[in-house]
């Protein structure tokens, strides 16, 4: 029996070894593949801070409750219980062996013990947990939905083998120890312990031999699968997530939010003006990605929590996060013998390896390369166009990956391609960015249109707002307001901004506007993919900030558009532009803790807030709004389901403001749907995107009869100003004398 499981144990183990080692190995160059991307090095003692934070930490896993508690028992059981697989090896030649130095050491002891039994039950709760949401109970509801369903079981079931494998080598470790009562070292295997009482010695020894050969043999059978298997994401993860961590975007350990980066070619930012001969604008070849891409398409765990949070997903439609992901990892290795063997091809499709390099290249790798990334099923394409074209950029994907996967980024890149070479877009989206290099507004309106709510605000009002430069000097300005294209153009928008500007005017902030001189920050040509366009637009909006406020002590600037706020704060600092930039609800708030407004007219009703992505999930601006409605007396704050780092999309980001939604359900009326649940008066937003998306979707419902009358849709600032503004005064009926 000895001699058998030490020749099973070992033969096992070199072939494991040796197979899980060359899969690492070819990880790595396969990896190695994708573009230069030397932004992901800096800050070395700010990464390992982050990994061992979200490691030990499980920051993101436990955002899930049970299922971030268990995993949590796993990870770490995984890493820190090795040491019984090196103990199994030596009760293979010797049943009564022990670790040297901490074998017999009970804090040891009791460190296996309570660690082994709750990774074996932390185990049995995720298999629990998958089995009662496999895609054959809840389909498209369940976040297993799409994964690689063999691969995922056997992970499972393997580590629930070794900790049942654990649990009996301590029983019989303790049986063979002598142990008659209860003793702290065998904590929770003393039941065990107890169950071989009176078995004979030779019968103990034999079955430690087997339980060490099968631990061993199911942890080596492991490493044979994931070597033959390199792409298998759920089980590499959980080595690739600790250098994916240490890689992401942000040093300081943020999420891949607010910014987009730079367009680059081989590693380089494009340079608009003048760009190379050889530049690669976008990614049109799954090698274009950088290597960090690759690196996160082979990380993906196919957990499923992106796709489960995914607006696009959740309402119909074929974009998942994680199936993407999936699919362009697949695409990576099966393409991967050719890239390695020198292929590939010129922007102009021509071959740039000889015959010679590709003559040892299998065939189903090189029908891979002549796939087109971006394609229907029918041209065999990797990521079909309805997919690339249905995400909102609301983040959603990048805030829940559990191993920090940059999914915006990615997306972003293929759309670039998409647009400034192949042209190809949806063809409504055609218009609003003719509208912008034309007009410098998606809704190609006349420039001095950008003035007229300032008319109808002094009309209905008596105040004045300054432009700076014109009415008022740099030096006197507080704030810069940044309106934005809706705010000046859009009537709904329009009036979030009146009321803005009337709180600034009671709170006596003294502020200006642009006026004609403001045009587009260009966010949803950025995010469409239309790069040059964004540079063109973003280069004249910083020329125009630094010009309007060279001499203004604080280069501030106050905006009540989130995509405004993230591009002017977030992204034009690419572009040279670095201003200090708040949200309308933050300087609302500022006003109120500091009295300078009061509200003190009841607001009555039920009320719930929708989060805007731009301000909440990319800028992490959650509290502002909901303190501003706290303060107002009468308001019944109640919360959506979704909300906050899980809020649920209005459908407006990612440029599909200004595309048609002809697949599934719209998202707008899916979210409308879930604040109906809470029979509200009031939906207050912050965003004049969701403002128009969520105002289209009630009036539609009360067309239909299924929304309130009375249900109305409202900025947070049109909340307050009602509250704040003196109401008039009924005159008193006058007294008829006899």
């Amino acid at each position: 029996m000895q001699l058998a499981a030490i020749v099973i144990s070992l033969v096992t183990t070199v072939i494991g070894t040796a197979l899980a080692a060359r899969a690492a190995a070819y990880i790595y160059k396969v990896v190695r593949t994708g573009q230069v991307d030397t932004t992901r090095f800096g800050q070395p003692a700010k990464r390992v801070k982050t990994v061992a934070t979200e490691f030990i930490g499980h920051t993101r896993m436990n955002q899930w409750g049970v299922v971030g508690v268990a995993h949590w028992f796993v990870a770490v059981g995984f890493f820190s219980l090795v040491l019984t697989l090196v103990n199994a090896f030596g009760q293979l030649f010797d049943a009564e062996f022990v670790l040297p130095v901490i074998g017999g050491w009970l804090p040891w002891e009791i460190f296996t013990e309570l660690i082994g039994t709750l990774t074996t039950l932390g185990i049995a709760t995720l298999i629990v947990i998958r089995l009662l949401s496999l895609p054959s109970r809840s389909g498209r509801k369940s976040r297993f939905a799409g994964s690689i369903a063999w691969q995922a079981f056997y992970v499972e079931y393997t580590i629930l083998g070794i900790g049942l494998c654990i649990m009996m080598l301590r029983g019989l470790e303790g049986a063979l120890a002598g142990v008659e009562s209860y003793d702290p070292a065998y904590l929770i295997s003393y039941p065990i312990v107890a169950a071989f009482d009176g078995v004979a010695h030779g019968t103990l020894v034999n079955l430690i031999y087997v339980f060490a050969m099968l631990k061993i043999c199911i942890s080596f059978a492991w490493a044979i699968t994931i070597g033959i298997n390199p792409s298998m994401g759920v089980a590499w993860h959980r080595f690739l997530a600790f250098f994916n961590i240490y890689f992401k975007r942000e040093e300081d350990g943020g999420t891949a939010l607010g910014a987009l980066r730079p367009m680059t070619s081989g590693g380089q930012p494009i340079d608009f003006e003048d760009p190379a001969d050889d530049a690669v604008f976008g990614v049109s070849q799954v090698e274009h990605f950088s290597w960090k891409g690759i690196l996160d398409f082979s990380t993906c765990t196919e957990c499923g929590r992106c796709q489960s949070q995914c607006p696009a997903w959740n309402t119909g439609k074929p974009l998942s996060p994680k199936l993407l992901i999936m699919s362009l990892r697949e695409h990576a290795f099966a393409k991967a013998p050719y890239l390695l063997a020198g292929g590939g091809k010129s922007m102009e499709g021509d071959e740039k390896a000889t015959a010679e390099q590709l003559a040892g290249v299998s065939a189903e790798a090189l029908a891979e390369a002549e796939r087109p990334l971006i394609g229907t099923a029918e041209e065999g394409g990797v990521i079909d166009p309805d997919v690339l074209w249905s995400c909102t950029t609301c983040g959603a994907c990048v805030e829940q990956c559990p191993v920090d996967i940059e999914h915006i980024d990615h997306i972003v890149d293929m759309r670039r391609y998409q647009v400034m070479i192949e042209s190809s877009f949806p063809t409504e989206a055609g218009t609003m960015l003719k509208n912008l290099e034309n007009k410098g507004n998606p809704w190609g309106m006349a420039t001095k249109a950008r003035l007229d709510w300032v008319k109808e605000l002094k009309k209905e009002t008596g105040i004045e707002v300054p432009v700076i430069g014109q009415d008022i000097e740099p030096a006197e300005v507080e704030y810069l307001y940044w309106v934005g294209c809706a705010g000046a153009l859009e009537d709904r928008a329009k009036k979030t901004t009146k009321a803005f500007a009337e709180l600034l005017h009671t709170a006596g902030v003294k502020f200006a506007i642009l006026g004609k001189e403001e045009s587009c920050t260009g966010d949803s040509a950025r995010r469409l993919g239309n790069e040059f366009l964004f540079q063109m637009l973003g280069a004249q909006n910083v020329e125009t900030l630094n010009a309007a406020l060279e001499d203004a002590p604080v280069k501030r600037i106050v905006a009540t558009c989130p995509h405004c706020f993230n591009t002017i704060a977030n992204e034009y600092p690419q572009l040279g532009g670095h201003f200090e930039v708040i949200h309308h609800t933050q300087l609302l708030q500022h006003l109120i803790d500091e009295g300078k407004l009061i509200p003190v007219n009841p607001v009555e009703g039920l009320i719930t807030y929708h989060d805007p992505c731009y301000l909440g999930r990319h800028n992490k601006v959650y509290s502002p709004p909901r303190e501003i409605m706290d303060k107002v007396p009468g308001l019944r704050q109640q919360e959506m389901h979704r909300h906050k780092e899980r809020g649920f999309c209005c459908g407006a980001g990612g440029a599909r403001m200004w595309m048609e939604e002809r697949i599934g359900k719209r998202i707008n009326t899916e979210r409308v749907d879930e604040a109906l649940s809470l029979n509200p008066d009031i939906v207050s937003t912050a965003c004049p995107f969701c403002l128009v998306m969520l105002s289209d979707s009630v009036n539609g419902k009360k067309n239909e009869g299924a929304a309130k009358e009375h249900l109305k849709v409202v900025d947070v600032a049109q909340l307050l100003l009602d509250s704040v503004k003196a109401q008039p005064v009924e005159p008193e009926p006058e007294t008829v004398q006899a």
